[in-house]
């Protein structure tokens, strides 16, 4: 029995060319100007949210400094831990708060006491809302931009410089929302109801519902 040994055929000049892979060139000009293209787009954004950040903050700088805190106040009524998500213009979820450091979300532990409502944030400045300046309170989905589940945030409505802002809280336990929105408007109807003796709608009209201050 014969065995038939077989070698390999060279390749011609033909065959290698068309088993190789073109490699295609890259376009270095090309993909340089877009990268630049890109980065100038980047930076061009970037440029304009700060301005309209800017001009934002000066429409809004009549707005006076924050109420600080009372030296001493009554016990706790009740205490929570979260987040702050922003304010707004009381009814207007995206037309956002940023004076006076309330555009900063952040960290932020409540306490509700009989004096008002103390909102400290690590890293960011603190503030205070007496309870004669309390509005009302609601359980909601979405403020100054951020959207979560319905309920998910309780919405503090108050009162500062002769305007009515809406301020966003997420607890890390959400089922205390609903108590905490009906203490606040407990607060907040205890302060603004009329003195004994006096008639409906006297006085600076601070005991007006949300809706119609301003009213004629």
């Amino acid at each position: 029995m014969s065995l038939l040994t077989t070698f390999p055929v060279p390749a011609t000049g033909a065959d290698t060319a068309a088993l190789a892979v073109e490699r295609p060139e890259i376009n270095w000009p090309g993909y340089i100007s877009w990268t630049i293209g890109m980065l100038v787009i980047v930076v061009l954004l970037y440029w304009l949210m700060r301005r309209a950040w800017r001009r934002r903050g000066d429409a809004q700088s009549d707005l006076p400094p924050l109420p600080t805190a009372p030296g001493t106040t009554s016990a706790a009524l009740l205490t929570a831990s979260g987040r702050y998500h922003g304010s707004t213009t009381a009814g207007q979820w995206l037309d956002r708060i940023i004076a006076r450091g309330l555009g900063t979300r952040s960290r932020a532990e409540l306490t509700l006491t009989d004096e008002g409502l103390a909102v400290d944030r690590p890293g960011a400045a603190p503030f205070f809302v007496p309870t004669g300046q309390l509005r009302a309170a609601r359980l909601d989905k979405a403020i100054a931009g951020k959207v979560l589940t319905d309920g998910g945030m309780l919405i503090v409505t108050w009162e500062h410089g002769g305007r009515l802002l809406d301020s966003g809280f997420r607890f890390d336990q959400p089922a205390d929302h609903p108590a905490w929105a009906e203490a606040i408007g407990a607060a907040a109807s205890s302060a603004t109801a009329p003195a004994p003796g006096d008639t409906p709608g006297s006085g600076d009209g601070a005991a007006l519902p949300h809706h119609q201050e301003g009213a004629p």
